[in-house]
């Protein structure tokens, strides 16, 4: 093998290896640009079900604020009753409590009416208040979700950012004539090559 040859070998090395590494580095890119992607589909997914979750929370609520107010009235008249000495209508309001709220009732009268009233009472779930708790506690879970998948698209954006210079450098090498240049900016692609292979593989993965 002549001089020549000798002197052009790592020349060629370094070409083949640009090459290569530009290669990788692209298909990296596209991943990247996939899971951001996909990422942010699931975020949006998640903003529109923690919406969901939130309407029907709020309706629910309403439910069992409307039929706390319908036990509020009866209780009021109940009372009304009860101290004007008129145990007919007391009966009478009696029997039209709902079954939520005759169970509070009955365990506060059980209770020696030492608490404030029924509505106190841990036996007292309007219909609509357990659903709302459960509606609007999914709604938290979806909207953090959100969050976090948002997080995860950025972070795979940023991911292409930082494969893009590996291109630029890369590329730069390629235009280099003196041998040093072309392995200062190739080792530098390497390494935010590496660094970004790095953080890629601690990455959630969605299809």
């Amino acid at each position: 093998m002549d001089a020549q040859s000798e002197a052009h070998r790592p020349h060629r090395f370094l070409e083949i290896a640009t090459v290569s590494l530009l290669a990788v580095t692209a298909v990296l890119t596209a991943w990247c640009g996939f899971e951001a992607s996909k990422w942010g589909g699931e975020m949006s997914i998640a903003f529109s079900q923690a919406s969901s979750a939130r309407v029907q929370a709020a309706s629910a609520q309403a439910t069992a604020q409307a039929a706390r107010q319908y036990d509020l009235t009866l209780f009021t008249e109940w009372v009304l009753a009860e101290a004007d000495g008129r145990d007919d209508l007391v009966e009478f309001v009696e029997q039209r409590f709902t079954d939520e709220f005759a169970v509070a009732f009955d365990a506060w009268v059980a209770d020696g009416r030492s608490e404030r009233g029924p509505f106190v009472m841990d036996e007292y779930v309007p219909p609509g208040a357990r659903e709302a708790e459960e509606l609007s506690a999914g709604a938290d879970a979806r909207f953090a979700d959100a969050l976090r998948n948002n997080q995860r698209g950025d972070d795979y954006s940023l991911l292409t950012v930082l494969f893009a210079l590996v291109l630029f450098f890369a590329a730069l090498s390629q235009n280099q004539h003196a041998l040093w240049r072309r392995t200062v900016f190739f080792s530098l692609s390497g390494v935010i090559a590496v660094t970004g292979v790095v953080l890629l593989a601690t990455f959630p993965i969605k299809i």
